[in-house]
Formats: C-alpha cells, structure tokens, sequence
C-alpha cells in the first residue's frame, strides 16, 4: 500500500461534485465510545414471530403467502402513498416552499430462509433475485407519474433493519430524489465536457491504477472509491455502459450476482461477524427523459470502523462541516483484498 496519503488531506467526489476529508492518523486514537454488539448469522430458518416469513401474519394484518423464492409487497407502512393529498396551505414565505409527494413503496424478500443473508446465499438464489429486482424496475418505471425507482437494502440493526429477514426494499417516487439528481448533474456535466461517460473513465482510471480495487469479474468492478466516506464503503460499477437492470443480458445478471456474493462474503468475513450496511442500485431516471450520460453502479455504505462492534458516527465536524474518514481508501481496500470469498459461517 503506498504511504503518499498517510497525512490529512481532501479528496474529490466527481459523482457527487462535493469533498471529503482523509485523516489516517486517527486511528491511533484511544476509543472509549459507544460499543455494539458483535451480530452473528441468525440460526433459525423460520420465526413465528417474523413478519416477512413465509405463511405469517404482517403487522398491518395481511397474510404472507408460503412463498419459496422470492415474494414482493406493497409496503404495509410506506413512506409515500400513490395518491397525495394537495398541498393547500400557501406559506406566507417563498423560503418555506413545499410540494405533495407520491409515491409506491415495496419490500421484496429474498428467500424464505429467515437466517439467510446475501452473502450465505447462493449464487443462482441471489440471480433470481436480481431477477425480481429488474421486474420491479421495469413494472414501475412503466408507471407514467413514476420518475426515479430506488432499490435498497438496510442490513442489520446497527443500520435500523427492523426485521432480520433477508429483504429489500424500493420506493418509487415522482420526483428524482437528491442524490441521484446530484449524480445525474455530475455525471451530464462531464459528458458535456468531454464527450465520455464519467464512470466509463472512473473505471479505467482505478483498474490503471488497481490500490482501490478490490476485485473484478468479466462484467463488473467492485473497489473502494477513491472519494470513500464510510470506512470500508464501497462501489460496484458495470464495465459495459448501461444505465439500468433491463438493459443487462443474462451473463451480466450471473455476475452481479456474483459480485454480490463475492463483496458481501468478504464483508462478513472482515470482522467475522455479519456485517451490517445500506447498499442501494443508482440507475437511470425514469422522468422520460434521455438520460445518455447514466452508468448502471451500486453504493455500499457500511458503518464498521475498527471491528465488529465499534462504528463510525456521522456527527460533529462530519454534519456540520464536511465528511471526513479516518483510514484510507487503498487501506480498506488492502484489508478487503485479504479476505476470503468462503464464509467464516458456513451454509448448512
């Protein structure tokens, strides 16, 4: 690992057009903070008590089906509803605007198995769910109100999972929300510019140098992005320029699979312990408009720090100034490339 950027610095995040700052000496810090608890793969395959297994009772009062792959709802406590009362109170002040919202909010579980995770399922389960995903994107998209279709999962209740079971969620929305429309700004600019995809040079720029990147296979990256804010976030990013799930072939579909397996694996395997994150797909808008300039990538924004139960808190000088981490990229990166892709826990 290079030690050029062992001192406090800034980086700049072109998807995002904004800066973090990088302050490695941190970590030497002594921690007498806040100390979770280590999470460990659950060991019960069906809970009579959970809300998504197969056959059980939802808290809002329907019935679960005896699914046995995957099985997508409408969210019983969705944050957006497909019909919006109309904002009719006008403010005495153009400073405090305000507009309805709508939206059609789903959970769409991932396997029956209440113990499973991504990264203890198999390959051909995970395809058939990324599979689900791209009809949920296509079903929804085709909603003509629909703008933006944001696919994501919350894993684990250090990043407020209410339920343990493997599951997703996707709130469509009518408007584009922030950061994809930061995103769709940044990467418009530099098509503009030159004439090139943003993450198509991203891409070729990481793999020239290879510190960030974790691992390929023949259709997709997953690295450490260069910008990283959360300690072992991290990127995956298609090599062929699409900008959604629909536009991938069958062979593509195999390796996002893959890499989500192979990525959430290595997750699990870091601090032995199942590792907890938000991961979300960023895809092309669907607000009819010709969007060339979007490029098919996923986030994962992991909170662990040192270990399994100490984490990073977005606070201080991080929410009141800019973000800031306290080990490098190429640092996470390293310690991602170390680990296995055979799970410490392993499937029955």
């Amino acid at each position: 690992m290079s030690k050029k950027w062992q001192f406090p610095h800034r980086r700049w995040n072109p998807l995002r057009q904004a800066w973090v700052m990088v302050s490695p000496h941190r970590t030497q810090r002594p921690w007498q903070g806040e100390v979770g608890q280590k999470a460990m793969p659950s060991g019960v395959s069906y809970d009579p008590e959970c809300y998504l297994c197969p056959g059980n009772q939802r808290a809002g009062g329907a019935a679960n089906p005896k699914y046995e792959e995957v099985f997508t709802f409408v969210n019983d406590y969705a944050a957006l509803l497909p019909e919006a009362a109309a904002v009719t109170d006008a403010p005495a002040s153009p400073l405090l605007a305000a507009e309805a919202a709508r939206g059609l909010c789903k959970v769409l579980c991932f396997h029956p198995d209440h113990s499973l995770t991504l990264a203890r399922m198999t390959k051909p389960e995970i395809r058939t769910v990324v599979d689900a995903w791209t009809r949920e994107y296509q079903e929804l998209s085709g909603l003509d109100w629909i703008q933006y279709v944001q696919i994501f999962e919350n894993r684990g209740a250090m990043m407020g999972a209410s339920n343990p079971h493997p599951h997703c969620q996707i709130w469509s929305t009518d408007f584009v929300p922030d950061e994809p429309a930061a995103e769709t700004v940044a990467q418009k600019a530099h098509l503009d510019k030159t004439g090139h995809c943003l993450l198509c040079d991203y891409l070729a720029a990481e793999q020239a140098e290879g510190e960030r990147v974790i691992f390929e296979n023949e259709h997709f990256a997953a690295l450490v992005p260069w910008w990283a804010v959360w300690p072992f976030e991290a990127l995956v990013v298609s090599r062929r320029h699409l900008g959604a799930l629909p536009q991938m072939s069958g062979e593509e579909r195999d390796a996002l699979a893959d890499v989500l397996k192979r990525l959430t694996t290595r997750y699990d395997n870091l601090f032995e312990t199942s590792f907890p994150y938000t991961m979300g797909f960023h895809q092309t808008p669907t607000d009819g408009g010709a969007h060339p300039e979007w490029h098919f990538h996923a986030h994962f924004y992991p909170p662990l720090l040192r270990s399994a139960t100490v984490r990073k808190f977005m606070v201080g000088f991080e929410m009141l100034g800019m973000p800031q981490r306290d080990i490098t990229a190429e640092s996470a990166a390293d310690r991602l490339r170390a680990c296995s892709e055979d799970h410490f826990w392993p499937r029955d």
